[in-house]
């Protein structure tokens, strides 16, 4: 939106050349961002509690969370209004990445967002039937993945890559389209069951994101590329602008979402941010790093897998309650306790993920 206009000044104007700089349209997409929350951010809270807006309880979750009871959900709104606006302001409107990922945050979010309607609406913790949102989240996912694979112009970008392997690379073909699918859809419902405690998926969430942006940074400059041996797929770098919004609105929101929190995201949240983070390791054929970055997500949904799988064919179950998060509460361990363990975790986990490309 802004820079067209920024390009016009700057032909008459030389100064006004720093906005061709994606590294800095990057810096300004995640201020923008990230102001946006910290100023509506309260206003959102106080709309959302006049109409009663408030997060239903499980009655089979830890007691502990039934005085959460009534704190305003659907926060992910604020979080998509942030990454949407920010996008428009200072992305390339020329860059094909840049509107897959706004469309797949937005369907992503739409699904979320009436999961949570409905379970507002009729005050129950069941709102799409599982099928449906399976149903919306495998077509909105194959969109997506079918224009990726039909508009490549490289084997590489639809090439699996493996990471500690220099010279690993498998031409998926048409399985390109059936993996990237369960990758995104597979994220987005991780996400989904790791926000479970405040502020435990929104800050693992904001660092994969900047992981993945030093990838995309990486990715799209071809003499970083060959250095340290990651694949050159032009037009990437354009994800940094994406990973950028992420990350600003991220942190905007955890200012009302620590603990405890003023507001939650829900799952117009959740299941959006898992899709864009799943959307970006696809383009920057990156998925087996996404699943070490996000291995926090990735606990939590094999907890919850587990934990479904023993009781069906034992009647015994392998955690005191799942996702495991809930599971080390029922065990004592504080909230905030909890919550920052994996946050430090994720960190770790990013930074090893990152290493990665130099131990090739």
């Amino acid at each position: 939106m802004l820079l067209p206009f920024l390009d016009l000044l700057a032909e008459s104007y030389g100064p006004f050349r720093i906005f061709n700089y994606f590294t800095f349209r990057a810096i300004l997409a995640t201020l923008t961002s990230l102001i946006f929350c910290l100023v509506f951010g309260k206003y959102f809270i106080s709309f959302l509690e006049e109409r009663n807006f408030g997060q239903v309880i499980r009655e089979l979750g830890p007691e502990k969370h039934y005085e959460k009871k009534g704190t305003p959900t659907m926060g992910g709104i604020l979080i998509l209004a942030a990454v949407t606006f920010s996008c428009l302001c200072w992305g390339d409107f020329g860059n094909r990445y840049l509107w897959v990922m706004i469309f797949l945050i937005i369907s992503f979010g739409t699904l979320g967002f009436l999961d949570d309607y409905l379970k507002l609406k009729f005050n129950s913790s069941d709102g799409l039937s599982a099928k449906m949102k399976i149903f919306w989240q495998l077509l909105f996912a194959s969109i997506i993945v079918t224009y990726l694979y039909l508009s490549h112009s490289i084997p590489q970008e639809i090439s699996l890559f493996l990471p500690f392997l220099k010279d690993f690379a498998l031409n998926l073909g048409i399985f390109f389209i059936f993996f990237s699918v369960f990758v995104i859809i597979g994220t987005s419902n991780a996400v989904n069951l790791t926000d479970g405690l405040d502020g435990l998926a929104i800050m693992p969430s904001v660092m994969v994101a900047g992981g993945l942006g030093i990838i995309a940074y990486i990715s799209g400059n071809i003499i970083f590329a060959e250095y340290l041996n990651i694949v050159y797929l032009p037009g990437t770098e354009e994800l940094l602008i994406i990973c950028g919004t992420i990350i600003g609105a991220g942190i905007g929101f955890l200012w009302f979402n620590t603990y405890p929190a003023q507001i939650f995201m829900g799952d117009v949240g959740s299941l959006s941010l898992g899709a864009a983070l799943g959307g970006m390791a696809v383009i920057l054929r990156q998925e087996i790093i996404l699943a070490i970055m996000g291995g926090v997500f990735v606990i939590e949904a094999l907890s919850v897998i587990i934990q479904v799988t023993s009781f069906k064919l034992t009647g015994k179950r392998v955690f005191k309650m799942s996702p495991i998060h809930h599971h080390f509460e029922l065990s004592g361990w504080a909230e905030p306790k909890i919550i920052v363990r994996f946050w430090i975790i994720t960190l770790i986990l990013v930074l090893i993920a990152l290493a990665s490309f130099r131990l090739r």
